[in-house]
């Protein structure tokens, strides 16, 4: 059995950054080591992604961002779940769990 691939699953991205800001403010690699984290080293997120990720989030209003030292003191863009990206995190996760159910019934049949 070959082992999971560690690209983020097309689509899952959005939904991974929100869970991550749902925890607290984070900067850009922050986020990527807390999904890598959370993910048991499975999942890598490639910074050419991520990015343009949060860009999309923010004009949807899901996410919003200001500029901050980081604990290294170096000058950092965090970002933050918005009250409309907690209600999309529920939404998103939801349809999710019903996507992974119906693909599950699927493969239970083989």
């Amino acid at each position: 059995m070959s082992a999971p691939s560690s690209d983020v699953v097309r689509g899952t991205l959005d939904l991974l950054i929100l869970k991550t800001l749902a925890l607290d403010a984070m900067h850009g690699w922050g986020i990527s080591q807390r999904i890598q984290q959370m993910s048991r080293g499975v999942l890598d997120v490639n910074q050419g992604s991520l990015y343009p990720a949060l860009q999309r989030l923010e004009q949807k209003g899901w996410i919003d961002s200001d500029w901050r030292a980081s604990d290294n003191n170096r000058r950092a863009k965090y970002y933050r779940l918005t009250a409309i990206g907690r209600r999309a995190l529920h939404q998103e996760t939801a349809s999710w769990r019903r996507y992974v159910a119906t693909i599950d019934l699927i493969l239970g049949e083989v």
